[in-house]
């Protein structure tokens, strides 16, 4: 099976004209040489801070509960121990039945997670593969038919090949749970549970989730044992390197802003943020009859319309990708100019993730949102969180007194605790339709 997609940057890039590919001294120097030189390969030299907490603990064994986002390293602080452990197995690998499983919310986490392995494994004997619904299932048979060591996959579709009988999993090694409280928010626990409870007592486990609500930390529990515990908080060394603006606009501006900004070719590369799937149709339908080339990625498109749409923005072919929150997690493209925020999000976390995906490797960034006057509550949240006021930008053409001086009370419940707005609060996000988990 073939990754697609781009691999997670897992390292600082040295600086300088003739960077040193040589691992300085730090965790990458307990790693064995095919890991060194695949480090090296690819011009990294400097540990993250996740990597240089997870390393030394995963490569003696030991159970892991990571608090981290995508971005801090992480597919790197698990899969270099995972590598060199499996590495000193002579063992092949039996038909159907993998040593290593990585499970991952998504279609493209998964696929990012499988290229990431492939590279840093490019120097080891050891196989690979990673399954996802959304694609058929043949060569993802004839992958494990012929036996892989090391297992990426999404739960449905794992589910679904455990049931038809093409994998087995008595002998896994190292289970490792990537983004639990998207397994949570997507609705993919009792899968989480029915696969968890098929692999060996006797194992090695990690888990890792952007937060650590009560819920997800319940979850956790009945996984690991005696964990170690990492948190790492990136949120406010990235959001101090980006550059900041709301624009307030009426929503039946957003479109004619958008399109005005987008005019700007300082915006090299653009990711946008839509709330709800049919918006980031629509949005990208306008960019396109108003000459922008663009593409929109999210849960409904077929897998082969979503693995188009990301190859093409991550090699330049489109300026602009539009994107939901879901569709977007895991994606980590370095040369994004612009995150902007269409819609804001409801969760003010989200607005950190969001714009963390800019300003990347040293780059500048910058986070452009649009609020209407419906969202100040979404805006007041996100900047208590910031623990400051996100700048205005008063002078567009598509500028709203109205939206700028709306002043809107935060629902009772709103943003730490996770509460969605009633449809009253927010009926043109919320129509009050049950959200259904899609089987991935």
């Amino acid at each position: 099976m073939t990754a697609y997609s781009c691999a997670p940057r897992a390292h600082t890039r040295a600086s300088g004209s003739s960077p040193d590919t040589t691992p300085r001294k730090s965790v990458f120097g307990s790693l064995i040489p095919e890991l060194q030189k695949a480090v090296a390969a690819d011009g990294y030299v400097t540990p993250t801070p996740i990597q240089e907490q997870c390393i030394p603990y995963l490569l003696e064994g030991r159970d892991l509960l990571g608090t981290a986002q995508t971005g801090t390293g992480k597919t790197a602080a698990f899969s270099l121990p995972l590598l060199q452990r499996l590495s000193k197995d002579s063992h092949r690998p039996k038909k159907g039945t993998p040593k290593a499983l990585i499970l991952a919310p998504t279609r493209e986490l998964a696929a990012q997670i499988g290229e990431s392995i492939g590279t840093y494994g490019r120097f080891l004997r050891l196989s690979h593969t990673v399954v996802f619904g959304g694609v058929n299932q043949c060569r993802q048979v004839t992958a494990m038919n012929n036996g892989v060591d090391i297992l990426v996959a999404t739960p449905g579709r794992l589910l679904d090949l455990i049931q038809q009988g093409f994998i087995h999993l008595n002998e896994v090694e190292v289970l490792i749970l990537d983004e639990g409280d998207r397994m949570l928010d997507m609705g993919f626990i009792p899968d989480i549970k029915r696969i968890v409870a098929k692999v060996p007592t006797a194992r090695q486990t990690l888990f890792f989730s952007a937060t650590m609500a009560h819920n997800i930390v319940a979850l956790a529990n009945t996984m690991v044992r005696n964990p170690v515990r990492v948190t790492i908080r990136p949120d406010a060394p990235a959001v101090e390197v980006i550059t900041q603006k709301v624009l307030f606009v009426g929503k039946k501006d957003k479109d004619a802003l958008l399109i005005s900004l987008l005019n700007d070719p300082r915006i090299n590369k653009a990711l946008i943020f839509t709330q709800m799937k049919h918006a980031a149709n629509r949005v990208q339908k306008k960019l396109s009859a108003a000459g922008i080339q663009g593409a929109s990625i999210h849960g409904n498109k077929s897998q082969a319309a979503r693995t188009r749409a990301l190859d093409g923005f991550k090699k330049g072919h489109y300026r602009v990708l539009v994107a939901t929150d879901v569709a977007a997690r895991g994606l980590d493209v370095d040369d994004i100019s612009h995150v902007i925020n269409y819609d804001l999000p409801v969760e003010a976390h989200t607005y950190i993730h969001r714009i963390g995906r800019t300003a990347r490797a040293g780059s500048d960034g910058d986070a452009i949102s649009f609020c209407c006057e419906e969202d100040r509550a979404y805006l007041r949240e996100i900047e208590r969180i910031l623990g400051k006021p996100v700048p205005p930008e008063m002078g567009h053409a598509y500028h709203c007194d109205k939206a700028f001086r709306a002043s809107k009370p935060v629902p009772r419940g709103f943003g730490m605790r996770g509460r969605r707005p009633s449809a009253t609060e927010r009926p043109i996000i919320y129509s009050g339709k049950k959200r259904r988990s899609r089987r991935n």
